[in-house]
């Protein structure tokens, strides 16, 4: 591993942009790095060295003519979740059912990223249509733990966490509906962040759950994550979610918190994250984190959010509703995969041999728990009851806010989970979001930020902070101030001490 992959994001940019050092040989690194760890890892599905070597020499030609970078980003090497449609690489989100599919299009954040000069390397895996928690539910095969081969990295953006915590890029773009970005950053050690819904554009990210889905940034230092929400963040008029508001100041936000001085901030510790189904090692972690708070300053007080107990059942019945809805478009009449078009069959049964094909297990049992949800008879019982207990969540949110700046808790029960530990217990594997989705359902915006590495097993442990919509900057200010306190205590970054894969790379 060369030093080039295991600076920030932020430290690497700024070297290139003074000239230091060349995009190109940071884009060289990095796709040495994939080729040398990958293979173990399995966290790409899609890589492009020539068109990202293109784009980083794009960069290097723009300094030497002497114009200013593009973003402060201008040259970083990003993996992209393969979930977003890119023009020049394949999307295919994990599934059978849109295998080499070409998009027309870019995303407005691929958009967003090119025009940064952000130089994307590839399409990371995840579990189909963001469906899962472990990434295990890819129709490519898993993507492994950085930190134990044998575990999972999360999910459904397990290969952007993956990719950023072995050091292959230093930033990633995840999606998030329940957690698919905090939950995998959580368990592989890396900071990931779901920001207010509608601050950043969904058009072009493939939809699951057009009311939750949510993309962020993953990174291994807060400011690298800022950094990058502040490129991929802000209005677009395409995508009619989007909020008309100025991204909130996240990156002044995380150079103040780094000062390491949170007085006068008030800390909501939410009760009903603890308890049975915790593991002890992640509760201890999470004690240490708060009283690491508490010594920068902050006021601490308990918050009960009892509504909170009822989200993970509301989410399973308004994602699963949503995503019935989305998914219908996969018909294979207009594009992707398509069976049984051989001139005998009607195109009912076409649809039926193709979807029947293209979904794997856990595709199929959200899309039929949806559609049970939605029909005649069932709605109100099961969908509108879901949403009513929705509006309970957004109004324990407004009653903690008004009491604390922010909310903090475990990001995960656990640590990362053995492979194929949980394939055949759905509920076991949904537990994996307790407490990532309360922030979902209600919109508002949340982080997970690496709080050291469990006592039961030496695995990584994720604090979440939570922030009211529109106040990602609040998170930000307390994960910067925490993350350095956190590395002062520890000796270092947690990122460095990630078992060296350069050998199972060979």
């Amino acid at each position: 591993m060369t030093r080039l992959t295991r600076w920030s994001a932020a430290e690497l940019a700024a070297r290139i942009h003074a000239q230091d050092i060349t995009a190109v040989d940071v884009a060289r690194a990095h796709l040495d790095r994939i080729a040398a760890v990958d293979p173990a890892l399995h966290a790409f599905l899609h890589l492009d060295g020539e068109v990202a070597l293109a784009a980083a020499a794009a960069v290097d030609d723009g300094l030497r003519r002497g114009n200013p970078p593009a973003s402060p980003l201008a040259g970083v090497p990003l993996a992209l979740k393969d979930v977003f449609t890119t023009v020049d690489m394949p999307t295919t989100c994990g599934s059978r059912m849109l295998q080499g599919w070409q998009p027309p299009y870019d995303a407005t954040v691929t958009r967003r990223l090119r025009e940064a000069g952000v130089v994307i390397v590839g399409k990371t895996n995840m579990d189909e249509f963001a469906m899962g928690s472990s990434t295990e539910n890819s129709a490519y095969g898993p993507t492994r733990n950085p930190w134990d081969l044998d575990r999972v990295p999360g999910g459904s953006g397990g290969g952007s966490a993956a990719a950023v915590a072995a050091f292959e890029v230093p930033l990633a773009v995840g999606t998030d509906t329940g957690g698919s970005i905090r939950q995998p950053s959580a368990v592989t050690g890396t900071v990931g962040v779901k920001p207010t819904y509608g601050g950043v554009s969904r058009y072009g990210l493939v939809a699951f759950s057009s009311s939750l889905d949510q993309g962020g940034p993953v990174a291994r230092t807060v400011l690298d994550a800022a950094l990058l929400h502040e490129v991929i963040g802000g209005y677009d008029p395409l995508d009619s979610t989007s909020i008309d508001a100025p991204v909130p100041p996240v990156v002044q936000a995380a150079r103040a918190g780094a000062a390491g001085d949170l007085t006068g901030v008030r800390v909501g510790v939410v009760t009903q994250f603890s308890g049975d189904g915790y593991q002890p090692g992640v509760l201890r972690a999470f004690e240490v984190a708060v009283s690491r708070l508490r010594e920068l300053g902050a006021e601490i007080v308990e918050v009960s959010c009892p509504s909170f107990n009822h989200a993970l059942p509301a989410y399973y019945l308004i994602a699963p509703s949503e995503c019935s809805s989305n998914l219908a478009r996969f018909d294979g009449m207009r594009y992707g995969l398509r069976v049984g078009d051989d001139g005998s069959r009607s195109a009912e049964e076409v649809m039926s041999l193709t979807r029947e094909a293209g979904f794997g297990p856990e595709v199929k049992r959200r899309i039929m728990l949806g559609t049970y949800a939605l029909s005649a008879g069932y709605y109100d019982a099961y969908y509108g009851q879901a949403q009513k207990v929705r509006t309970l969540i957004l109004r324990d949110f407004a009653a903690a806010f008004e009491r604390v700046d922010v909310l903090v808790s475990p990001t995960t029960p656990t640590t990362a989970f053995r492979i194929g530990e949980r394939v055949d217990d759905p509920l076991a594997m949904y537990l994996s979001d307790l407490c990532t989705i309360p922030a979902n359902l209600a919109g508002n915006a949340a982080l997970s930020v690496p709080a050291g590495l469990s006592d039961d097993d030496g695995l990584p442990v994720g604090l979440q902070v939570m922030a009211p919509a529109l106040a990602d900057d609040r998170a930000y200010r307390v994960a910067a101030a925490y993350e350095v306190a956190r590395d002062g205590a520890d000796g270092g970054p947690l990122a460095q001490r990630v078992p060296d894969l350069e050998v199972i790379g060979r």
